[in-house]
């Protein structure tokens, strides 16, 4: 399958790939893309069930949306790239660096794990979005999103009406993947040279739970933890985020 994508940048620059979060699409990176596209070929997409992306048939499993990226990247005629991903696109980049090593430079995997669990949670919630949709979801979803003071203190409305246009059982399969995911043996095998960010605030994905464990098993791995910062810290401390993939890219 082909994703719903946008390239932007110099057509001669390396390539940078981009992979959103679940219920989210390839805009929760505009805080990223206009910096990032002036050094890179900025890829940006919609992960299957989200956004201008299809939404097959499922179930779907981490390797389905790894193997998206695959064919995107043959579509493109791209041979190797740079790939950061947050939550959902963090997972997808740690199969593509395991499974496809010879595709990936450099790796950047923000506020994700490689098994999320109890796996009734992502039973629980799925249901509850083919029942009711994303709407009913969308309130609790924004308190581990953002913290506190940043939801007083800014207008998230737009986010929010990206959240809830996400295509309910797009949403619910993906879901599927992240319960039955667990990459946890394949991390000492990845060879991209890694950085991974982490929201000290983070409930989804608590840094000590999930990013000090990616960080000890990557080899040569980094970690850097931004506080404050909860799960989406790509728009909550975006100009650290830009600042840091810039960095670790090189």
């Amino acid at each position: 399958m082909i994703p719903h994508h946008r390239v932007t940048g110099p057509a001669d620059a390396p390539v940078l790939v981009l992979s959103n979060s679940l219920g989210t699409t390839l805009d929760m990176w505009k805080p990223q893309a206009r910096a990032l596209a002036r050094r890179f070929r900025l890829v940006r997409y919609d992960t299957r069930g989200h956004g201008g992306s299809d939404t097959p048939p499922g179930p779907y499993t981490i390797g389905d949306v790894g193997r998206d990226v695959l064919d995107l990247l043959d579509h493109l005629g791209v041979e190797r790239t740079h790939f950061a991903g947050l939550s959902l696109g963090g997972m997808t980049g740690q199969w593509l660096a395991i499974n496809a090593p010879e595709r990936i430079e450099k790796l950047v995997l923000l506020c994700t794990s490689p098994k999320m669990g109890p796996a009734q949670v992502w039973i629980d919630r799925a249901k509850t979005v083919r029942e009711q949709g994303t709407e009913a979801i969308v309130d609790g979803t924004f308190e581990r999103w953002f913290t506190a003071d940043y939801r007083a203190e800014h207008d998230l409305s737009a986010l929010r009406d990206m959240f809830v246009g996400v295509d309910d059982e797009g949403y619910a399969r993906c879901c599927g993947i992240i319960e039955t995911m667990d990459l946890t043996d394949g991390l000492p095998n990845i060879s991209a040279p890694t950085l991974v960010i982490a929201g000290a605030q983070d409930p989804a994905t608590p840094p000590a739970e999930h990013a000090e464990v990616i960080a000890g098993a990557i080899p040569r791995a980094r970690l850097e933890v931004l506080d404050p910062a909860a799960h989406l810290a790509s728009v909550e401390r975006a100009d650290d985020v830009t600042r840091l993939i810039k960095e670790h890219l090189g």
